[in-house]
Formats: structure tokens, sequence, C-alpha cells
């Protein structure tokens, strides 16, 4: 138990966390930037070092974005979690939101995929090039509504 209290407190460098984090180096530097992490002063020998818990704060950084939310909305998050009067709810509106902008996301992708069947399924296929239906697509005027 000793053993385990002492590594994971040893200082460690740059390269240390980002390997931890699933990172590359220029990422925590970038996350130190934005204010996402905070960056360690130097100490002997002109290196930072860095611990346990910035290395979880780069992996909760990591994990926030790969299921959708910005860096602006990380860092919302990672204030809501270091304050003492923000509740679940707080962290679940945020959520929501962010689950809202992916619906929004997929509807889009939905019609893009529809117009891009359509148009390959129009396609002549033996056609010569200047017959092409999907390229003289992209240059119609758009239809206009009502």
């Amino acid at each position: 138990m000793e053993e385990n209290r002492i590594m994971s407190s040893t200082p460690r460098t740059i390269s240390w966390i980002a390997e931890q984090a699933g990172v590359g180096v220029e990422t925590i530097r970038y996350y130190e930037r934005r204010g996402l992490i905070e960056q360690p002063r130097r100490h002997d020998g002109g290196y930072r070092h860095y611990g346990e818990d910035e290395a979880r704060r780069v992996r909760f950084i990591k994990q926030a974005q790969q299921v959708g939310f910005t860096l602006k909305e990380i860092a919302e998050l990672l204030d809501l979690r270091d304050d003492p009067d923000a509740t679940c709810e707080d962290v679940r509106e945020r959520t929501m939101k962010v689950l809202r902008g992916i619906e929004t996301k997929i509807a889009r992708l939905a019609r893009m995929r529809t117009a891009l069947q359509g148009l390959a399924e129009d396609c002549p296929r033996q056609a010569p090039i200047a017959s092409c239906t999907i390229l003289s697509a992209f240059v119609e005027e758009p239809k206009k509504k009502g």
C-alpha cells in the first residue's frame, strides 16, 4: 500500500502524462494554454513535474471529447466538478445540450446520405464524363421553395 502511495505521488514528466493519457505532448501543452490543466512550476533541471491527478484530468478531457463535448464545454464540466454548490442536474443540462447537438448532426448526415444515395442511383455509370449527373448536380441552381 505504501509503495502505491509513493508511486502515485512521484512527479513525472510531460511525456509520462501524455503517455498515461494516450495523447501527445503537444496536446498537454495545448490543454495548459487553454487552462484545462494547470502548468506545474519548473523544478531542478528545468523540468515540469506532473502527477496522477493531471493524468486523470487529461483522460477525463479526452473521454468527454470522445462523446461529443467541446473543449469549452469540458472546461465548464471541470468547473462544475470543482464547485461544491453544483449539482448533477447542472452536468445533465450540459449533457442534454450536447446530445441535442449530436441529434441535429445525425439528422443532417441522414439527409446528406439520402441525397448521395439518390445521386449514385441516378448515375448513368458508363456514360461519358460530360454526362455525369453527379457532377452536374453540384453546379445546378438550388430548387426554390414555395
